[in-house]
C-alpha cells in the first residue's frame, strides 16, 4: 500500500499527534496531499496529515478496474467478505490496525492522539472507523460523506459485491445505523456543499443529521450555498477542519 505522510516542524523535537485523512472514490494517496491544503496549518498546529490510498492496486481480479464506482479506487474501507475481494480488500483493518502500527514504528508520531477526517466515500470512511473504534480516535470529521450507503446507489453497487447480500453486514458500515448503536465521545465534525451534484441522490446528510439526533450524538453539521463536491470545497474548509481536531487532541499550540 502507499501512501503519504507530511511530518511538522515540531516532529523534529517530540512526537506529534496524527490526523488521518482518507479520500474518496478514484482518489489515491496524492490526491489530499496535492489538492486539500492542509499542510500550511498543520504545520503551526504540529500534526502529522496520513493519507493513504483508496483500495488496493494491481489485484489483478476480474472486475476491479475499469468502473471508478467499484473495485480499485473504490475500496469503501470495508473488510471484504467476499471472494475473491476479501483476499485483498480490507481496508477497514488496514486504516483501522496495519496503518497506526506502521506509522508508529517509523515516524515520530503519538498514535494515542489520533483523529480522523475523510471526504466522500472517505467521509463514510472516516464516520464508520470513529464510530466503531471510539477508544482509537480522538476527534473525527469528514467532508461530504455517504452517511448512508445501504439506502443509496453507490453503497448498494458496492456493499453487496465486497459483504453479501445480507443488508445486516451492510449496516456494519453504516453511519446512519452505528451512531445508533454507540455514539462518538465528541463532537463530530461535517462540512456539505449545498451545490453538489451528489447531494440529494448519494450523500443525503439530513439522515445522518436525524439518526444523530435520536441517538443524542453531538454533531456539527454546516451547509455551505455554492459549494460543489470538489477539492476547492475542501481547501475552503480544511483549516476549520485541522483546528476542530487539534483541539481535540489537545495539542499546546492552537
Amino acid at each position: 500500500m502507499r501512501l503519504a505522510v507530511y511530518l511538522p516542524p515540531q516532529a523534529e523535537q517530540r512526537a506529534c499527534p496524527v490526523l488521518y485523512f482518507l479520500a474518496g472514490l478514484t482518489c489515491t494517496e496524492e490526491t489530499a496531499t496535492i489538492k486539500a491544503g492542509a499542510q500550511r496549518l498543520a504545520a503551526e498546529l504540529g500534526l502529522i496529515l496520513v493519507m493513504p490510498d483508496t483500495s488496493p492496486r494491481d489485484t489483478g481480479f476480474d472486475g476491479a478496474t475499469g468502473d471508478w464506482e467499484f473495485g480499485e479506487g473504490a475500496g469503501f474501507y470495508v473488510d471484504a467478505t467476499e471472494a475473491p475481494w476479501s483476499s485483498r480488500f480490507r481496508m477497514h483493518s488496514y486504516v483501522v490496525d496495519e496503518l497506526p502500527a506502521l506509522i508508529a514504528a517509523n515516524f515520530p508520531a503519538d498514535t494515542t492522539r489520533s483523529g480522523i477526517c475523510g471526504h466522500s466515500m472517505g467521509g463514510h470512511g472516516a464516520l464508520t472507523i470513529a464510530l466503531k473504534h471510539p477508544g482509537r480516535y480522538r476527534s473525527v470529521s469528514a467532508f461530504a460523506p455517504i452517511v448512508a450507503p445501504s439506502q443509496v446507489p453507490w453503497g448498494r453497487k458496492a456493499l453487496p459485491r465486497y459483504l453479501g447480500d445480507d443488508p445486516a453486514a451492510w449496516a456494519g458500515y453504516d453511519a446512519c445505523e452505528l451512531v445508533r448503536r454507540q455514539t462518538f465521545p465528541g463532537t463530530i465534525l461535517i462540512d456539505q456543499g449545498e451545490a453538489d451534484a451528489f447531494l440529494e441522490a448519494q450523500l443525503k446528510p439530513e439522515l445522518f443529521d436525524q439518526a444523530c439526533a435520536e441517538a443524542g450524538q453531538s454533531l456539527l453539521l454546516r451547509r455551505h450555498a455554492g459549494y460543489d463536491h470538489s477539492y476547492w470545497f475542501i481547501a475552503s474548509f480544511i483549516d476549520d477542519h485541522l483546528r476542530h481536531h487539534a483541539k481535540a487532541l489537545a495539542w499546546q499550540t492552537m
